[in-house]
This record gives structure tokens, sequence and C-alpha cells, in this order.
């Protein structure tokens, strides 16, 4: 699995005050489209968490995606998996998504990763989507 890692700088993402700065930053790792769907096709544990509203998960998402729209992350922490490969992805912008990842990460999610490009990545990569 080719996993990126992109630093980020903590003062630039966060403001002070908001929750996630309470956590120490972690670099952000992240997985290409590619090798998320040839670790999803060898049927390793990979669970897709898809962080956008319903109705957006409704209208189409990645394999096997389950639903957890991101202003409900907090309060439903505990339905993150802490086995497996974690691949986060959402329409938000992307300090959102990182804060996101930074916050499971500061819950000792150690196996989250935020899908490179996103959605749009995936589509445009031709791979299917679940309605």
């Amino acid at each position: 699995m080719r996993a990126v890692v992109l630093l980020l700088g903590a003062l630039a993402l966060m403001a002070p005050g908001t929750a996630a700065a309470d956590h120490a930053w972690a670099p952000v790792l992240t997985i290409d489209a590619e090798s998320a769907k040839s670790l999803m096709d060898r049927g390793e544990p990979v669970e897709p968490l898809d962080l956008r509203p319903a109705a957006d998960f409704q209208a189409g998402r990645l394999p096997h995606a389950r639903s957890l729209p991101l202003r409900e992350l907090t309060e439903r922490v505990d339905e993150v998996p802490r086995a497996g490969i974690v691949v986060l992805y959402c329409g938000c912008p992307r300090d959102d998504l990182f804060r996101a990842y930074q916050f499971l990460r500061g819950r000792r999610h150690t196996n989250v990763y935020v899908l490179e490009g996103g959605l749009e990545a995936w589509r445009e990569r031709g791979y299917a989507l679940e309605r």
C-alpha cells in the first residue's frame, strides 16, 4: 500500500480552543484511490468512512462505506472501527477532513487514512460506486 504522509503545521489548520487543538498533531496519512481499491479487491479489512451528510451518502458512495456525517463524529466516535483500515472521505473542505483525522488519532485510532482526492478521485478512475 502506498501511503503518503502530509506534514501539517498545527497552527495553520487548527484555531486555538477547538476540540482537536488539545491533541498532539500527527502527520496525516493518506491513501490513493488505486491502493484503497486494490486492498478492497483483495479482501483486506478496509472500511471506507463517509463523512458527508446522509443525503450525499445515499446519492453514491464507496463500496461498503459506512455513513458517519462529520457533524456527528464526536458523538458517534465509538462507531469507528479500531481494527482494519479506515479510509476517511467527505465533500468538506480539506481542513475539516484533516481535523476529523486528527480527532480520531487523538482518540488512539491508529488505523485511519484520508483518501487522496476523495470521492472525486475514486470517480475519475471509473471505480464503481454503491447507491
